[in-house]
């Protein structure tokens, strides 16, 4: 069964702390989430030898490897989106529609020994590329294809809270 797809613009928990999984995005820093996402990263193998990996604990919600299908993107996109900042002046940033991705890639099919592979290395990719941010790029800006504008340091603390929001779901939603 499909999931309904995830409409909601979560750009606020740049400022705000999130309800549920407790990221405090006004408490972050560029600085801070290469850390953030090392330390998020070490989570995942864990979530992804799960018996229940594939299971999903309700028709609305992710299995554990789908979760961990998607963090694995989502660290590729934003170093993408990154990268595409630092390189152009106000990048308009190509679509990027997750569920629609999660569909066309067969996450719930994907290998989970591979998944948590795939995932470390794109994490440890992400975490070096937003930690050799210089400070003269911080207000360096990118736009999604939602007009959502970002600066490089805004991005960073976007893209901080998804993995730990999503590890967050996995540990919760047994």
């Amino acid at each position: 069964m499909g999931i309904e797809p995830d409409t909601k613009n979560w750009t606020w928990v740049i400022e705000s702390a999130c309800p549920d999984c407790g990221f405090d995005g006004a408490a972050v820093t560029i600085r801070d989430v290469p850390g953030l996402i090392d330390a998020n990263t070490a989570g995942w193998p864990e979530q992804l030898r799960r018996a229940d990996v594939r299971q999903r604990p309700d028709d609305a919600t992710w299995s554990p490897l789908e979760y961990g299908a998607h963090v694995r993107d989502v660290h590729r996109k934003m170093t993408e989106r990154l990268e595409l900042m630092l390189a152009e002046d106000d990048p308009l940033f190509p679509n990027w529609d997750q569920d629609a991705t999660a569909v066309a890639e067969g996450y719930g099919e994907q290998d989970p020994a591979t998944v948590a592979e795939d995932l470390q290395a794109a994490a440890r990719r992400a975490a070096r590329a937003f930690a050799g941010v210089r400070d003269d790029q911080l207000d360096r800006t990118g736009r999604r294809s939602d007009g959502s504008g970002f600066t490089v340091g805004s991005l960073a603390v976007y893209y901080a809270h998804d993995p730990v929001h999503h590890l967050w779901d996995v540990r919760h939603a047994r």
